[in-house]
C-alpha cells in the first residue's frame, strides 16, 4: 500500500503546482514567466523526489536480498538513459516547434506559397524528438 502512495505523491504535486501556477496567473498576481520557472522547479523537484525514493527503493532491496548483480544496475541506468533522452528531446522539440510554428503561421498568412517552406521548419523541430525517441528504443532493445 506505501509503494502506491509513494507512487502517487508526485502526481499530486505536479497536479497542485499546476492549479497553483494557473490560478495566480488568472488573477493576475504572476506573471506567465514567473508560472513557467514555478513549473520547471516543480518538475526538477518532482525528479529529485522520485529518483531518491527508486533509490532508497533499491538500497533496501538490494539489502534484503544478497547482492545486486550488475546487470541489473545496468537494466536501471539504461531505462534511465532511455527516460532521459526521450525526455530531454521531447522537450527540446516542444520548444523547436513552438517557436517555428507561429513564425510560420505569419508567413504564410503574408504569402500563401510560403507554407510550404514554413511546414519544413516546424517538421525540423519535430525531427528532434523522433531521434530522442529512436535513441531510447535503441537503448532499450540492447537489453531485451
Amino acid at each position: 500500500m506505501l509503494e502506491y502512495i509513494l507512487m502517487a505523491v508526485p502526481a499530486i504535486f505536479i497536479a497542485v503546482s499546476m492549479v497553483y501556477a494557473y490560478k495566480t496567473v488568472a488573477v493576475g498576481k504572476r506573471t506567465r514567466k514567473s508560472a513557467v520557472l514555478s513549473q520547471a522547479v516543480a518538475f526538477v523537484l518532482v525528479s529529485i523526489a522520485c529518483l531518491a525514493i527508486s533509490l532508497v527503493a533499491f538500497a533496501a532491496e538490494s539489502e534484503t536480498a544478497a547482492a545486486a548483480s550488475s546487470g541489473d544496475i545496468n537494466m536501471g541506468l539504461s531505462m534511465l538513459a532511455a527516460g532521459l533522452a526521450t525526455g530531454i528531446s521531447g522537450i527540446g522539440g516542444g520548444i523547436a516547434v513552438g517557436g517555428a510554428a507561429p513564425a510560420a503561421i505569419g508567413a504564410t498568412s503574408e504569402d500563401p506559397k510560403a507554407f510550404g517552406k514554413a511546414l519544413i521548419f516546424v517538421a525540423l523541430g519535430e525531427g528532434v524528438a523522433l531521434y530522442g525517441l529512436l535513441v531510447s528504443i535503441l537503448i532499450i532493445s540492447k537489453f531485451n
